[in-house]
């Protein structure tokens, strides 16, 4: 049986795999210096993200998180596979706008556990393509490289509710930047939608994993 010291570390570390919310793929981290093993955790993913400068709320999901934990150092990447989400708004409060947005990875997810609180925190960065938008039900076109300038840095947490086999809840805040080629739709895009201070809440559902890996969490606790 393991020290309890030992497991209590194990347990901690697990908890670092629901923070991979984005990344391009998952990453092997060597174990050859570590007695440890790394961890492969696929969860379902849903969730929501309210874009401020909009007063707008876009359902994110279903997807899936894929997730890679290096139990003896804590480090973890992860793949995020999310569906295009649409979203509406009306701008200046009274024209409906509806457009579709494709969240773009940019490189593996990055992220830690805290030793002393076993808080997860984890970083990623994510390119928003917009498409399909039509004003007050008329299509604009946005061409086919409608993107944001910079990837927009997404920072989450998880939540209390946290539990490596039940899953649980991860938010954050983020800045949008700016959109480039977007035709003649960019002065309205960069008018309406960037801005800080943009939510977005992940609930990753009960994991999927290999049984002899499930019996491994099990252990854990």
């Amino acid at each position: 049986m393991a020290h309890p010291k030992t497991r209590s570390r194990t347990r901690r570390f697990a908890t670092l795999a629901a923070a991979a919310t984005a990344a391009a793929a998952v990453v092997s981290v060597p174990t050859a210096a570590h007695a440890e093993p790394v961890l492969r955790v696929n969860y379902p993913v849903n969730g929501t993200t309210a874009i401020k400068a909009t007063g707008s709320t876009m359902t994110l999901g279903p997807g899936t998180l894929e997730s890679s934990l290096d139990l003896g150092t804590g480090d973890l990447s992860g793949s995020l596979k999310m569906p295009p989400a649409k979203g509406e708004f009306k701008q200046w409060g009274v024209i409906p706008v509806s457009v579709t947005t494709t969240l773009i990875e940019n490189g593996p997810t990055t992220g830690k556990v805290d030793l002393q609180t076993g808080q997860v925190t984890s970083t990623s960065k994510v390119t928003l393509k917009l498409s399909d938008m039509k004003v007050a039900g008329i299509p604009m076109p946005v061409g086919d490289n409608c993107k944001t300038k910079t990837p927009a840095t997404i920072n989450l947490t998880s939540g209390p509710d946290w539990n490596v086999l039940n899953g649980g809840t991860l938010s954050g805040t983020y800045t949008i930047p700016d959109f480039e080629h977007c035709l003649l739709a960019t002065p309205l895009i960069n008018l309406t939608v960037p801005g800080p201070d943009n939510t977005i809440t992940l609930k990753l559902g009960a994991a999927t994993v290999p049984p002899a890996v499930a019996e491994q969490l099990r252990k854990i606790g």
